[in-house]
C-alpha cells in the first residue's frame, strides 16, 4: 500500500451511482495514489404521477457537501465528475432545468424503443452509433420526451454529469465518453451524427460541443465556491464522466490480451480496442461500442450485475427476513451447486421490486426447480453472473478476434470472493480482482494527467497496479459442470 504525503495534490472526485453518490478525494505522487471518501449520500428515485424520476436536486445537494467536507481536509487542487450514462436534463432559453431527469427504468422507454428501431431498422441505428439494443438507449427517451410541454421549451440537453458541471461552472458541454452512449453519436468519427439527428427529427442545438476527457470545464462558481469553502479559482477538470469509462482506466492491466468486468450495479464486461466493431454479427450478438479514453473504444455488454442480488435483498429485508450480505454469502457457498440457473440479461428483471418472485417464474419457466433457501437464491445469482461473464467475454473475444489472457474484474463486485472465483472457474481464466474503487481512481488519475502527474493509460494503470490491493484467483476444478449449466440457458459458448 503507498503511503500518502501532506504535499501530494488533493483531487476530488464526484462519483454518482445507480443507488449511491460519494465524494471522494485522491492524494496523487510518485508511487503514491491514496483515496478518501468524504461523503456519501443516498441516491433514490421518486416515482411522480408522469413516471420515474432522479432526484438531481437532492444528488446535487450531497455533491455539494461532499465538496465542502473535502475542503475543510485541506485545498483541492480540481474536481471531477462522474455518473452513469443515457440520462439527461433539458435546460430552457434561461439555462433553468425543465423539470426532473427521467430514470432509465421509467417504464416508457420500452414501447418506444420497439417504434424507433421499427422506423430505422436496428441496423441503421448500429452502424451510426453502435450501441447494444437497451429500450432505455437516449436515442429512445428522446422520442418518448418530445410529446411532452417540456420538450417544446427546451433548447439545451446535458447528460447528467454534464448537467452537474453545468451547475458548479455555469459552462456547457458534452464529454465524449457519456455523449457516446446515446445512439446519435458517431461511433467513426468521434462526432455527433447529424445526419441521424436530423431524421429523428431533433435540433442539432440542443447538443452542445464535445469534450475530450482531460480538459478544462471551468472554475467554480461564486455561490458554489462560498458554499463549499472551495477556492473560487478551483478548476473542474473533465473527467471520463460515464462511470464505467473512468472505471476502466483504472484497470490495472499490465498485459496485452486483457478483459475487464466493471462490476457493480450492472456488470459490464467486454475489451478495450482501437476501433469500433460495426459488423453485422456484432450487432446481432448486442455488443455496444462506447468511446474510452484517447480514443479507446470500450467494447462491452452490459449485463444485470450485482442488481440482481441487492433487490433479493431488499425484498426480504422488507418482509421481516434478515438479509446481511456476510451471512447469505456463506450459505450460498454451501448451496447446492448448479442447482439453478437464470440468464441475468432476461428483461424480466429490469425493474426494481420482488426480485426472488421474478427468480422463481424464470425457474419455472425454464424448467428448473426454484431455491429452498436464501443461500440456494444466492448461489443462483452468482453462478448464473459467472456465467454470463463468460459467455460475454467470449463472444466478445471472437467478434473482436482478439486472445484473452486474464479477466480484471473492478468495483464493488470484486469484494464478492465467490463471484470472483466462480468467473475464473467459468471463464478458464485468471481473475485479478480490484481496485474496488475503480471508478473514482479513475476520475483521481484523469485528473492527475490534466495537471502534468501521471502519463497516459499505461503509465496510469501501472501506479494503479502498483499502490492498490488485489487479489488473484486461478481456475479450479473441471469446466463440465459449468458447460452442462450453461447448456440448459442454451448459451454454451
Amino acid at each position: 500500500m503507498s503511503v500518502t504525503s501532506r504535499h501530494d495534490p488533493v483531487f476530488a472526485a464526484v462519483d454518482l451511482g445507480a443507488t449511491s453518490g460519494r465524494v471522494i478525494t485522491g492524494r496523487v505522487g510518485p508511487d503514491r495514489l491514496v483515496l478518501a471518501e468524504t461523503h456519501r449520500f443516498a441516491n433514490t428515485p421518486v416515482l411522480l404521477p408522469d413516471g420515474l424520476r432522479w432526484d438531481v436536486l437532492a444528488l446535487y445537494q450531497g455533491m455539494l457537501e461532499g465538496l465542502r467536507a473535502a475542503a475543510r481536509s485541506g485545498p483541492v487542487t480540481s474536481v471531477g465528475v462522474d455518473t452513469w450514462a443515457v440520462d439527461y436534463g433539458l435546460l430552457d432559453s434561461d439555462g433553468s432545468l425543465l423539470g426532473l431527469p427521467f430514470h432509465y427504468r421509467d417504464e416508457r422507454n420500452a414501447p418506444v424503443a420497439d417504434e424507433v428501431t421499427g422506423r430505422f431498422g436496428a441496423q441503421e441505428l448500429y452502424g451510426v452509433g453502435g450501441l447494444q439494443h437497451l429500450p432505455f438507449n437516449t436515442v429512445f427517451q428522446l422520442a418518448a420526451h418530445r410529446t411532452t410541454a417540456q420538450w417544446t421549451a427546451a433548447r439545451t440537453l446535458l447528460l447528467m454529469p454534464d448537467l452537474l458541471v453545468y451547475w458548479l461552472t455555469g459552462t456547457v458541454g458534452a464529454e465524449v465518453t457519456n455523449a457516446s452512449t446515446t445512439g446519435l453519436f458517431d461511433a467513426r468519427s468521434g462526432r455527433w451524427s447529424d445526419a441521424l439527428i436530423g431524421r429523428m427529427g431533433l435540433e442539432r442545438s440542443l447538443f452542445p460541443a464535445l469534450r475530450e476527457p482531460g480538459g478544462h470545464a471551468g472554475t467554480l462558481l461564486p455561490h458554489v465556491a462560498g458554499f463549499t469553502g472551495l477556492s473560487a479559482d478551483t478548476p473542474v477538470t473533465t473527467v471520463a464522466s460515464h462511470d464505467t469509462a473512468s472505471a476502466v482506466v483504472a484497470v490495472p492491466a499490465t498485459e496485452a490480451g486483457f478483459a475487464y468486468v466493471s462490476c457493480g450495479t450492472w456488470s459490464l464486461a467486454g475489451l478495450e480496442l482501437d476501433a469500433p466493431v460495426l459488423t453485422e454479427e456484432s450487432r446481432a450478438a448486442n455488443f455496444t461500442n462506447e468511446r474510452g479514453v484517447d480514443g479507446t473504444v470500450r467494447y462491452l455488454r452490459n449485463i444485470m450485475g450485482m442488481w440482481l442480488l441487492e433487490e433479493c435483498r431488499r425484498t426480504w429485508e422488507r418482509d421481516g427476513t434478515p438479509a446481511g450480505l456476510t451471512d447469505l454469502l456463506a450459505a450460498a457457498a454451501r448451496a447446492r451447486p448448479f442447482a439453478a440457473v437464470i440468464d441475468p440479461d432476461d428483461p424480466v428483471f429490469l425493474a426494481p421490486g420482488a426480485m426472488p418472485s421474478r427468480i422463481d417464474a424464470a425457474l419455472t419457466r425454464t424448467g428448473q426447480a426454484t431455491p429452498d433457501s436464501l443461500g440456494g437464491y444466492v448461489r443462483c445469482v452468482l453462478e448464473s453472473l459467472a456465467l454470463a461473464h463468460r459467455r460475454t467475454l467470449r463472444e466478445a473475444a471472437a467478434l473482436a478476434e482478439r486472445e484473452l489472457t486474464r479477466v480484471h474484474l473492478v468495483g464493488g463486485g470484486s469484494r464478492n470472493e465467490l463471484l470472483c472465483q466462480w468467473t475464473a472457474d467459468a471463464t478458464g481464466l485468471p481473475v485479478t480482482a480490484g481496485p474496488a474503487e475503480a471508478t473514482a481512481l479513475g476520475n483521481v488519475l484523469l485528473q492527475a494527467r490534466a495537471h502534468g502527474l501521471v502519463g497516459g493509460l499505461a503509465d496510469m494503470r501501472g501506479l494503479v497496479a502498483r499502490t492498490q490491493e488485489l487479489r488473484h484467483y486461478t481456475p479450479q476444478g473441471d469446466s463440465a459442470p459449468w458447460d452442462r449449466a450453461a447448456d440448459r440457458l442454451a448459451v454454451r459458448v
